[in-house]
């Protein structure tokens, strides 16, 4: 099994101007912000193996994955970036082959290629603990002697790093580096030893794909918009493996964006191409989609449960709840993960980077943004007015119901086009953007209403059936119709605000 640590540090090394002196000691930290004592731990040899495809996908990401021996945590250590001087490392115990569990989480990266040593680093460390006035650890501080093996080619340096122990105020470093500052060592360019060995030994990793748009072409602007997307999806994948929050929710936006770039930009796309791979993204947003639409349903009717006064809450209804999450959220979690390991989605990862590698552009991708996007744009407008004038027209009821669902898809679409289109045509589509996802929100709050009202009937068939009150169940219920019927008022008003025509009419300058 793995285990994850939050690394925060930072790492320095000596100044060109820096004297042979400093290069043997460092300054004493001793009085520096909270450190009161600096206890020396002696010395250990450390002996790294990074893995990685030949062609350097993780280091391209600035993750790393190594195999390493010495030390009190030897093993194989993958380690993730959260942050500037913040990494997640994830451990597995120590073995001759890459860990399943740490070859899953770099999956999105690496697909069908093979993990290979690619660098051997070699280090002597000297370690010291930084304590406060209560003895307890605030930061270790190690001095590395390293030498870098790749192939014939070797290299050497020494560096010096500081990592805070657990809840330890970051503000630390900081005090740390302005010492550190005066006795000639400076904040190192690299974010790791990994990235100076590949440097210092001529195998930096090759530039990953341009973010931004080459020209004022309507093309460059989508491809850039869609390389944002695929390199969310790939980043987020290790995430929803280790079940962090929000994860899978990210990932589906993700994918959700791209489907939706797909069909607003047909005039730049050509859609006999990007079809197939947007039925292919519904599929895994839906496979991940099961456990998360739970979580959200379970944490609704949760909240409902806990606004009513406990006179109103009659039998186990928290214990009815519990079970049947349980029930429906049994083996969810499993469907993703599988999703996630099936040949499918890697030929999905696959095919969306050949599609951006060799994009099948149409004519409109050679014209200027300023003027095709708008286009594009205020079409995704106009065919969520048609949506919402259609829902508005129909009695409260099921088929209301179902229109406003659709109402809210096309408002995630048109959302998304003028998201899509903010680098091209600046406030203007933002401004949009931002006015159509108040109405997004407000829909997608009647919507979740809709499906806890479901919800709710069913606990209470089931609370029913085994002999306990399913009163409190007609209660939310009644309130969840309560709130559906003033979302369903507000909806004009915040509708006319994102419907305004100066507004509508700001992307096309």
């Amino acid at each position: 099994m793995a285990d994850t640590k939050r690394e925060i540090e930072r790492k320095f090394e000596f100044s060109e101007k820096a004297s042979k002196a400093a290069l043997r000691a460092l300054p004493d930290l001793t009085g520096t912000a909270a450190v009161a004592a600096v206890r020396d731990e002696g010395t250990v040899d450390l002996d790294a193996v990074y893995y990685d495809t030949p062609d350097q996908r993780l280091a391209a990401d600035g993750l790393t994955l190594r195999r390493r021996t010495g030390g009190g945590d030897a093993g194989w250590h993958l380690k993730i970036p959260v942050s500037p001087g913040v990494r997640d490392e994830v451990a597995a115990p120590l073995g001759d082959t890459v860990p399943p569990a740490l070859a899953a989480l770099v999956r999105s990266r690496v697909r069908g290629g093979a993990l290979e040593p690619q660098v051997r680093l070699r280090s002597s460390r000297r370690v010291s603990h930084l304590l406060d006035a209560d003895g307890a650890l605030l930061a270790e501080l190690s001095t590395d002697t390293v030498r870098a093996e790749r192939g014939e080619t070797t290299a050497g340096w020494t560096e010096v790093e500081v990592e805070l122990a657990d809840d330890v105020d970051p503000a630390l470093l900081d005090a740390v580096e302005k010492k550190f500052r005066k006795a000639g060592l400076r904040v190192s360019d690299a974010p790791s030893k990994l990235a100076r060995a590949l440097a210092e030994t001529g195998a930096e990793p090759p530039a990953r794909p341009g973010a931004g748009p080459a020209d004022g072409a309507a093309g460059a602007y989508v491809l850039s918009y869609l390389r944002e997307q695929l390199d969310a999806v790939i980043a987020h994948d290790p995430a929803v493996r280790r079940n962090l929050p929000d994860s899978v929710h990210q990932l589906r936006v993700a994918t959700r964006r791209m489907r939706s770039a797909f069909k607003t930009y047909r005039k730049v796309l050509d859609r006999e191409v990007t079809d197939p791979l947007g039925d292919e993204l519904r599929w895994l947003a839906a496979e991940l989609g099961v456990d998360r639409d739970q979580e959200v349903l379970l944490d609704r009717l949760q909240t409902r449960l806990g606004e009513l006064p406990r006179t109103l809450l009659l039998g186990p209804v928290r214990g009815r709840l519990r079970v049947w999450n349980n029930a429906r959220r049994s083996g969810s979690r499993r469907r993703a993960l599988a999703a996630l390991d099936s040949k499918r989605y890697v030929a999905l990862l696959d095919a969306l980077d050949a599609l951006l590698a060799d994009p099948p552009l149409l004519e409109g991708a050679d014209e200027p943004a300023d003027s095709v996007l708008p286009k594009a744009v205020l079409h995704d407008h106009r065919r969520l007015a048609k949506r919402i004038a259609t829902a508005l027209d129909l009695e409260p009821g099921h088929e209301r119901d179902l229109a406003l669902h659709e109402a809210r898809k096309a408002a995630k679409r048109s959302r998304y086009a003028a998201e899509a289109a903010v680098p091209a045509l600046g406030k203007p589509a933002k401004r949009l953007a931002e006015a159509v996802k108040k109405v997004q929100t407000l829909l997608g709050d009647h919507q979740d209403s809709v499906v806890a009202r479901e919800a709710l009937l069913g606990l209470g068939v089931q609370a029913t059936a085994a002999g306990e009150s399913a009163f409190t169940w007609g209660v939310v219920h009644a309130r969840e119709e309560a709130l559906a019927e003033r979302r369903e008022r507000e909806l004009a008003e915040v509708w006319a605000a994102a419907r305004d025509p100066e507004l509508r009419a700001a992307p096309r300058g």
